[in-house]
């Protein structure tokens, strides 16, 4: 895609699904690419595909919630690289199962802390390199949740609600100096968190397959092309979007 090669990448949650699918897409596209995970073995395994393919690749463990975490990614990818053009905050948990007025206080944190304060330690990060070295692109992960309510996720859908509203602030805010900041919204795609849910609930897992127009689930590489896109010259009109990736569950 224009604009992508001879950048400069981040991708937090790299070590499987959709982070892992990204970061390979934008090595593909000619990118070099600082993959970023708690999950050290995954990360490295990430690292290992990318070069194994021809492509030029760092990895940081990094837990998003840690902000000298969080700085060390940005600086990587200044040290090692010579610059940050494009950051994907990706790294996200689905937490655990109960209605609104049952929600363990332990769960909501867990999932607000790094779902959404890790976007915006991300992007609190991001900026100002990003602005040092002439602007650039970040697209953070939010969801279908992001938009709509689901019944037993209540820390998951304020996380990820809260993900759109920051991304439309920080959009506002410096795409006049040169960054674009935008959302990709995932439905229901084949990762290891909805393998997890389609062997705790099968039932649930069905029926959001029925429900999903296109009659199946989403793939990890589907995303990774809305993101790299996002980020590209030809999405140089587009920010503060939140851009829906779904089968069509939403229009509904």
């Amino acid at each position: 895609m224009n604009g992508i090669q001879d950048g400069v990448a981040i991708v937090s949650g790299a070590s499987s699904g959709i982070g892992r699918a990204t970061a390979k897409r934008f090595a593909t596209e000619g990118a070099q690419v600082v993959v970023a995970d708690i999950d050290a073995e995954g990360g490295e395994e990430t690292v290992s595909q990318i070069e194994s393919d021809g492509g030029d690749a760092a990895f940081v463990e990094a837990d998003v919630t840690d902000e000298a975490d969080v700085e060390t990614v940005v600086e990587t990818a200044v040290e090692t690289y010579g610059g940050l053009d494009f950051a994907f905050n990706n790294a996200g948990i689905e937490g655990a199962t109960a209605s609104t007025d049952e929600q363990p206080m332990d769960n909501w944190n867990r999932v607000i802390d790094i779902n959404l304060e890790g976007v915006f330690l991300g992007l609190r990060e991001q900026i100002p390199t990003m602005l040092e070295h002439g602007g650039g692109a970040i697209v953070s992960t939010a969801s279908v949740a992001g938009l709509l309510g689901f019944p037993n996720l209540s820390p998951y859908v304020a996380s990820k609600h809260g993900v759109i509203g920051l991304t439309k602030t920080a959009a506002v805010e410096f795409s006049g100096e040169g960054i674009r900041v935008n959302a990709v919204c995932p439905g229901v795609i084949n990762t290891p968190m909805v393998a997890r849910t389609k062997e705790e609930d099968p039932e649930t897992m069905e029926a959001t397959m029925a429900a999903t127009p296109i009659g199946r689930l989403g793939e990890p590489e589907e995303i990774a092309s809305a993101v790299v896109w996002l980020c590209s010259d030809d999405a140089s009109f587009v920010t503060g979007e939140s851009l829906v990736v779904d089968g069509g569950f939403s229009v509904q």
